[in-house]
């Protein structure tokens, strides 16, 4: 089976035998229904190659289809001309680059469809004109898709970054491009009687009067239940067109297909992009990635989601915990602008966080699945320890290792390594009191190793201070300050208590280990295990 990494071209994916998750039905359920849309999707979640696919059926090249669904919906395969803008792979943080871009669209253009050069004009005039030629030419109206519309702004976004306008004036590139995408997507307006379709895609939702001043509302069907698995491979989609790859990997963990199943689940999983239907989707990149490496990991992350972070979110190894759940009002999460939505809408928008219910107007929210959670706790990591990554990356390493193989001395040598006088010398932790410092500190970076964590779980005979879980061990932990008894104290509880019966009777084995913290913020004084 070849899969089709990196392939953003459906003619390339479709003439190659590259394998395809057919969406056709619900292409042709979009431009049968509306003309002028917006879908917001995370990154790496299959936009470019539902853009590219728009492109190759209004072109009316019928072959790429054969055999989809859509080859037997559509009669009559008109072609249309159809003007393709992707600013993906651009960095917009130089002066002029979205300028520049825009230009070069235009010229091309200008030039093929022979329009006269109006360089004069702005874009969006520019455009309007270029759109109002061809339909003339052919007959036949245009279609619009632009890829990563939101690129140019989201590179720039509190940057602080400064360019001289054309009068010479120094302002941020921000609003320059800002101002530029205002003028550009006001030919949409102008230009709605040569349109037949337009497309916009991207991450994060900006409003109307922030981008889209004197442009036609689009239909935003990102939280559409008709369009909710557009992008992205469904449960239902995996059992049909990937079962092969998916019984070659379990057959590589030496484990049955069902409970493979269940571990992609878990690992790439859980995505829902609507209230009503909650059909869970798999994020493309990672499965396909790791079913092609025959490998599960984190290839998320490593693509560079997570680095528009520190764009949206201050402090975020403080908060990070806060999120899993959290709760958004319906008018925030649908209509809002991601510039005023709080962090929550741009943590959802962008693939971190995703719906977990919905209840009397309120979104629940939460982590996707594992890959998520430990590549967002990854990235706050150093900050919290306020070491470098590279620093930490061997000692963490060897404590997943250690936990993995029920290496009790190895893991808590590593664990002190980790937490040294962090407590005592991160002062952002100074409005908390000690246990609340090292209880975030210790499910940070259990959740960074990959470790599923659960902090303060309540029992019938008690609260656990943390539950850590591997694919072998259950760890059940009690912590106490040195000033509070320290493990003598922590392992008369947990025996009192009984905190390792409840997790019994899971085929793990369970570790009780009682652990003392020194109550200057010094770190681990000494631990035993119960």
């Amino acid at each position: 089976m070849k899969y089709p990494i990196g392939i953003q071209d459906f003619k390339f994916l479709r003439e190659g035998g590259f394998v395809y998750v057919d969406k056709t039905a619900l292409v042709y359920d979009m431009v049968t229904r509306g003309k002028t849309y917006f879908l917001s999707r995370p990154r790496r979640f299959g936009k470019s190659i539902l853009v590219s696919t728009l492109e190759y059926y209004f072109k009316g090249e019928r072959e790429l289809f054969k055999g989809l669904a859509i080859d037997g919906m559509e009669k009559n395969w008109e072609k249309h001309t159809v003007f393709h803008l992707d600013f993906n792979g651009l960095n917009f943080e130089k002066p002029d680059v979205l300028s520049s871009t825009l230009n070069d669209y235009l010229a091309k253009w200008e030039n093929e469809y022979l329009v006269e050069n109006s360089s004069d004009l702005d874009f969006g005039r520019r455009f309007c004109n270029i759109l109002e030629q061809v339909h003339r030419q052919t007959g036949k109206s245009c279609v619009v898709l632009v890829d990563e519309y939101d690129k140019p702004l989201l590179d720039v976004m509190d940057s602080g970054l400064r360019m001289k306008d054309g009068n010479g004036n120094e302002v941020l590139i921000e609003d320059h491009n800002r101002g530029i995408l205002k003028g550009f997507y006001s030919a949409f307006k102008a230009a709605d009687a040569h349109l037949r379709f337009v497309l916009l895609t991207g991450v994060t939702k900006f409003s109307q009067v922030s981008v889209f001043s004197g442009f036609n509302q689009p239909k935003d069907i990102s939280m559409d239940d008709n369009y909710e698995a557009i992008c992205g491979i469904s449960k239902a989609e995996l059992l049909e067109n990937l079962m092969q790859p998916v019984g070659e990997l379990a057959e590589v963990y030496d484990m049955d297909t069902d409970k493979m199943v269940e571990l992609l689940e878990e690992q790439y999983d859980g995505y829902h992009f609507s209230r009503r239907n909650m059909v869970d989707v798999f994020n493309p990149f990672s499965l396909i990635n790791a079913l092609a490496d025959s490998d599960l990991k984190n290839y998320w992350a490593s693509s560079g989601a997570t680095s528009l972070l520190p764009k949206f979110v201050d402090d975020m190894e403080l908060k990070l915990g806060n999120f899993d759940p959290c709760t958004i009002l319906r008018q925030t999460i649908e209509t809002s602008d991601v510039t005023g939505g709080g962090a929550e809408l741009f943590l959802y928008q962008s693939g971190y966080l995703t719906i977990k219910d919905y209840q009397m107007g309120v979104y629940i929210l939460g982590f996707p699945n594992s890959e998520v959670r430990q590549a967002l706790y990854e990235t706050v990591l150093p900050a919290l320890t306020l070491r470098s990554n590279g620093d930490i990356q061997s000692t963490q390493s060897g404590m997943f290792l250690a936990l993995q193989l029920g290496n009790l001395p190895e893991a808590m040598k590593c664990l002190k390594a980790l937490i040294a006088d962090v407590p005592y010398s991160n002062k952002k932790l100074a409005s908390m009191n000690m246990e609340e410092r090292y209880r975030l500190i210790l499910s940070t970076i259990f959740n960074a190793i990959g470790c599923r964590v659960e902090v303060e779980k309540m029992i019938a005979t008690g609260r656990i201070d943390m539950v850590v879980e591997t694919t072998n061990f259950i760890y059940v932990l009690e912590l106490k300050l040195s000033n509070n008894g320290g493990v003598d104290a922590a392992t008369e509880q947990m025996k009192a208590k009984q905190y390792a019966e409840p997790f019994k009777a899971d085929k793990r084995k369970v570790i009780a280990l009682a652990i003392e913290l020194d109550d200057m913020g010094k770190g681990l004084v000494d631990w035993k295990e119960v």
